[in-house]
């Protein structure tokens, strides 16, 4: 890809380490760890094949769905079909299509205005809903559909007055951080985080979704000489909490919390989980965590503790990012994998690994990503670890390219049952 992605940003953070070396609780986790039988289609289907298998279709800058903004809902709605009828070829299971990437919808919400994604302006009707055309057809094919939801990030660019009129952001810019460049909601005000759980809960009450979904943004990612600005939250809201970070990793622990509760209440079995940036913490920093280098650490400076959320049960399954190869010296792929399994072990959350289909032949890319097995040896070694579930891959357009025959190397040597 030629644009600048979320898994582009997170590989650079950890690309810039040589350098910088300096549902139910049980029951919703239960059918995640052991997939059951998927629905049986008017084609009459078999059962699904174990494990979860799956793709990320982002939206967000028109990544990889729709194409383009101001595309006709014929036309947008067979691009999407065209996605998801890659997925059952390739023999995967689930989707994870993004419907909330900037504070806006993909369906017809009370709280948001539709995305720009879809017409080019923000808050014009774009005629359809691409959420229920999205979930009918997704089941059409046996497949799961996940909505994935950006809590926080408001927009990409930093003009408030672009927003839609009416926007929550320029109703309530007291909400408003911005930062590198961008419009972030303030995740320490307890009136953001409720809103922002009502936002997605709609999508959730309203449609018939096979899970909830996050990615790595909490906090957002570090920008070089800039401070997020949450002091007046901070001084507001911050109780007893003497240090900053501690109150940030508090309020999206709450956040976590919070959200699952409310998805188990509104829609009981079905599971919540987050695809978080790979690295929590690095072994130098703290014995708990892995023998990598990340120039970025979750718990530090995205102030999201997925660790505990893991041990804890506070979500039903999670997908770190491991976006490197094997051997990659500073996060080896195989360190990672280890890592996030022994975190998930004891513990009723299922285990998937987040794949990087998008820097196969790359020619930015170490030697590794120009070999057409590499991701084919990912699975190999992930087979190696009984609390693997299976794996997702980042992006579908990738998963559609099949760069290299990598793609299809997958399938044939894995996929085949």
């Amino acid at each position: 890809m030629g644009r600048i992605t979320r898994r582009r940003l997170a590989s650079a953070a950890v690309g810039t380490l040589a350098g910088a070396l300096t549902l139910t609780q049980a029951s919703a986790s239960a059918r995640w760890t052991e997939r059951a039988p998927a629905r049986t289609g008017a084609n009459g289907a078999a059962a699904a094949p174990t494990g979860t298998r799956g793709m990320w279709i982002a939206t967000v800058a028109n990544i990889d769905w729709p194409s383009a903004a101001g595309l006709s809902p014929d036309e947008a709605g067979a691009e999407l079909a065209a996605l998801l009828d890659v997925a059952v070829e390739r023999r995967l299971t689930t989707v994870f299509l993004q419907v909330r990437p900037t504070a806006d919808a993909f369906w017809p919400s009370p709280y948001e205005p539709w995305s720009a994604l879809l017409t080019g302006t923000q808050g014009r009707d774009p005629g359809w809903d691409p959420l229920g055309f999205a979930v009918r057809e997704a089941h059409a094919r046996d497949l799961e559909l996940h909505a994935w939801f950006n809590p926080y990030r408001i927009a990409q660019h930093g003009d408030p007055g672009r927003l839609a009129q009416g926007h929550p952001a320029r109703v309530h810019p007291e909400w408003v951080v911005p930062y590198g460049g961008q419009l972030f909601y303030n995740p320490g005000l307890p009136e953001v985080r409720a809103f922002v759980q009502d936002a997605m809960i709609h999508a959730v009450e309203s449609y018939a979704i096979d899970g909830v979904h996050w990615d790595d943004y909490f906090y957002p990612y570090p920008v070089a000489g800039e401070a997020f600005d949450d002091a007046a939250a901070f001084d507001a809201h911050g109780g007893d909490f003497d240090d900053l970070g501690d109150w940030r990793r508090h309020n999206i622990d709450l956040l976590v919390r919070e959200m699952r509760e409310r998805v188990a209440e509104a829609r009981p079995g079905i599971p919540f989980g987050v695809s978080p940036f790979a690295v929590w913490r690095n072994k130098s920093t703290d014995p708990l965590g892995s023998d990598t280098r990340g120039g970025v650490q979750t718990y530090d400076d995205l102030y999201a503790d997925v660790r505990t959320w893991v041990r804890e049960g506070w979500i039903d399954y999670v997908i770190p990012q491991v976006y490197w190869h094997i051997g990659y010296a500073a996060a080896d792929y195989a360190t990672l994998v280890a890592w996030w399994a022994d975190v998930a072990e004891g513990t009723d959350v299922a285990l998937y690994i987040g794949e990087a289909v998008y820097k196969v032949g790359d020619p930015a890319q170490p030697e590794a990503w120009q070999d057409a097995a590499e991701l084919s040896r990912h699975l190999t070694l992930c087979a190696e670890h009984p609390r693997v579930g299976g794996n997702v891959f980042y992006s579908a357009t990738q998963v559609a390219s099949d760069p290299l025959g990598a793609m299809s190397r997958v399938v044939d040597d894995h996929y085949r049952d």
